[in-house]
């Protein structure tokens, strides 16, 4: 089929299909950034058993690959009556492996934090807690603007997971495989759905940058 006719026929479908993945991608990352949030807290607390499960969580999902981990989400849950519809499946899988690189982002914005500004908090009596509200979180999260950007546009493309579990059609490249089963798509069908994903990247870049521009620390 040619693009005219792929559009005049699905294009309704592909529509449908880039807001279900962007609803996915946007849920999963805002879950990560406060799962995140919570295990870079545990990683840098003077408490040593909350510093080790924040370290553990880190290297499980970040060294399982998506598929490996979607795949104990849809089949072994089950085993432990914990069912899950299709989608909540694919949206916990990316927010897992989404929430060990967010904590590395964030980590890499408080090494940024010079020792000085951490002596001076504590000379002014700051509490743990206080030394993150005040002094550490806000100079990191400022820090890590670009890297939390080029996570969200990862984790959209780790949507594409949903195509192996029967989401399809209803995210980008699961309509593919749903059009390439009635009709003869071809590469055409590809291109249409990597040009959604190429131009969601592009808009969440330019975001992302303006962003960093606006908050960026002068140093």
């Amino acid at each position: 089929m040619s693009f005219a006719e792929l559009l005049s026929t699905y294009g309704n479908n592909y529509v449908v299909a880039w807001v279900v993945t962007m609803y996915m991608a946007l849920l999963a990352y805002v879950l990560a950034c406060v799962i995140a949030a919570g295990i870079t807290v545990m990683r840098i607390s003077p408490i040593a058993p909350l510093r080790t499960i924040g370290a553990v969580w880190v290297q499980i999902f970040r060294n399982i690959p998506a598929i490996s981990l979607l795949v104990i989400v849809v089949y072994a849950l089950p085993n432990l009556r914990i069912t899950l519809p299709y989608d909540v499946c694919v949206i916990l899988t990316v927010t897992l492996i989404g929430s060990a690189f967010a904590s590395e982002n964030i980590m890499t914005g408080i090494n940024t934090i010079t020792k000085g500004q951490i002596e001076a908090a504590r000379t002014l009596g700051f509490t743990f807690m206080q030394m993150l509200r005040f002094v550490v979180m806000p100079q990191a999260l400022r820090s890590c603007v670009l890297p939390m950007t080029n996570l969200l546009i990862a984790m959209m493309l780790t949507c594409a997971i949903g195509s192996q579990v029967p989401l399809s059609p209803q995210e980008l490249t699961g309509l593919v495989s749903y059009i390439n089963t009635r009709t003869v798509g071809g590469i055409e069908a590809f291109a249409i759905s990597a040009l959604g994903y190429v131009a969601s990247a592009l808009v969440i870049s330019f975001l992302g940058n303006k962003l960093d521009k606006a908050v960026r620390i002068k140093r």
